[in-house]
């Protein structure tokens, strides 16, 4: 299987607000930037969103390790919070529906294709390849507007 390296970040101009999301994906030698954005949303589905475009783009199944500073992103599956929300038909502990279960249902199903590791990020702290991917982000928030 291929390894594949993924940064993921997003961003949101108010929460809800515009917002967008940047990932770069590294397989040996070659780097791949992506990115988008949506007019209404919040930071949770772009830092969700960023994942979701980032495995979508793997053409193959692969071993992947996937950079992001969203401890709801990385905790989700680390912590096995998916787990419990699915045997909880998608309720959380306090009873109330999981948010964006679209896109967990998406991610479920790319982890599914991919072997994904999830590893957390402080964000912005100075590593090169999570502040760029913060700077996409930020650059399709304006071009949302």
């Amino acid at each position: 299987m291929k390894q594949v390296i993924i940064y993921t970040d997003g961003a949101c101009s108010g929460n809800p607000g515009p917002g967008g999301w940047g990932t770069v994906l590294i397989y040996g030698n070659t780097m791949k930037e992506l990115s988008g954005g949506e007019r209404d949303t919040t930071n949770q589905r772009m830092e969700m969103t960023a994942a979701v475009n980032a495995l979508s783009a793997l053409k193959e199944r692969c071993e992947v390790v996937c950079y992001s500073d969203s401890a709801y992103l990385v905790n989700a599956f680390n912590q096995h919070w998916l787990d419990n929300w699915q045997r909880n038909g998608w309720l959380t502990s306090k009873k109330t529906a999981v948010e964006n279960q679209d896109l967990w249902q998406r991610l479920l199903e790319l982890c599914r294709m991919h072997r994904v590791e999830w590893r957390k990020l402080k964000g912005h702290a100075g590593d090169e390849l999570n502040e760029r991917c913060d700077a996409l982000a930020r650059s399709a928030i304006e071009q949302s507007k």
